[in-house]
């Protein structure tokens, strides 16, 4: 019995060894979600503030304060 014990205590904690190793991984994800959101945040802003879009984003918004007409 006590080699069945110590075997399912080893084998839980090569899990625990195996999570640790591991566990830089979820942080660099996050950081690789981070410049992709901003590389498209800025990419966004550069469409946004161009000139063709800014003036139809302002007739849309004059249109919509003047009561769609």
């Amino acid at each position: 019995m006590f080699k069945a014990v110590r075997a399912r205590m080893g084998a839980m904690t090569g899990r625990a060894r195996a999570a640790r190793r591991d566990a830089g991984m979820v942080t660099s994800e996050y950081a690789m979600g981070i410049v992709a959101a901003v590389a498209f945040a800025v990419v966004l802003y550069k469409v946004v503030t161009s000139g063709e879009v800014s003036a139809e984003l302002q007739d849309i918004v004059k249109r919509a304060l003047d009561g769609g007409a």
